[in-house]
């Protein structure tokens, strides 16, 4: 027993550093290929987009796809700066605005699959605001926290499964780990590496942000009146797994003469 458990330990530890963080250069795990998950979000932000509703506001749909056409331009830009532009191969950018004025949220699929809902735009206030969101958002799906958190999902209830074979066991349940992976459900026993993930996100967005022309010195002031909207109540679904706002705050402030070398008005 000792041994099947050291060898899988050592499996997962080759695993473990076959991938790479853009930005920050952690190693994360990766038993999912980025065309298995991209897949099944193309399939999973349809039958978003379509129950729907989108928001028939013009204007605000266009500002949400305007921030998110420089967000993206500046993502591709990055990578091929880093080399790196082949780990966008299989993105299909769409950018859409659901119109729900209760949930205060926003996110990313992998692949480039953005939602935003129309309750988060009073308190974006303006495109720097969109932006702050915009580029956090992006920046899980450039940073493969759904890949990864699914490659964890999988491996606690499957063991080194692929996708195919764990929906051969439990398409259910598999579907679930997915939704849960890429920000669409929530799952106690992964709060804390959840937030991790946020604050990385964190650190990307500001990059992203930033090279896309967006003042990062307004990211700790979204973050305020983000943070003020609980009011010491339960805390918006946005910020459910997220840093501490003190936490956020203070590690923004720490990369900003960093975002600020990658700022052009």
């Amino acid at each position: 027993m000792l041994k099947k458990v050291l060898s899988l330990i050592l499996i997962l530890t080759i695993l473990y550093g076959c991938a790479t963080v853009p930005v920050t250069g952690r190693k994360q795990l990766s038993i999912v290929s980025s065309d298995e998950i991209n897949a099944m979000s193309a399939q999973q932000y349809q039958e978003v987009i379509q129950k729907g509703p989108l928001s028939t506001n013009v204007e605000q749909t266009d500002m949400i796809k305007r921030v998110g056409g420089r967000i993206q331009k500046a993502v591709e830009q990055y990578m091929a700066q880093k080399g790196a532009s082949d780990q966008l191969a299989g993105f299909k950018w769409e950018f859409n605005l659901i119109h729900d004025d209760k949930t205060v949220n926003a996110w990313c699929m992998p692949g480039g699959k953005v939602a935003f809902y129309t309750a988060i735009l009073p308190i974006c206030k303006d495109e720097t605001g969109i932006a702050v969101v915009m580029g956090h958002e992006v920046a899980h799906a450039i940073a493969n926290h759904g890949r990864e958190r699914m490659s964890q999902g999988l491996v606690q209830e499957f063991g080194l499964s692929t996708i195919g074979a764990a929906m051969g066991q439990n398409p259910g349940l598999t579907s679930q780990i997915f939704q849960q992976a890429v920000g669409m459900g929530s799952q106690v026993g992964m709060l804390k590496f959840s937030r991790s993930h946020e604050s990385e996100a964190d650190h990307i967005g500001l990059i992203f942000m930033s090279m896309a022309g967006y003042d990062p010195q307004q990211a700790p002031i979204f973050w305020e009146r983000m943070s003020s909207l609980g009011g010491g109540q339960k805390p918006p679904e946005f910020l459910s797994t997220h840093p501490s706002d003190d936490t956020r705050i203070k590690d923004l402030q720490g990369w900003m003469s960093e975002a600020m070398g990658y700022y052009k008005k």
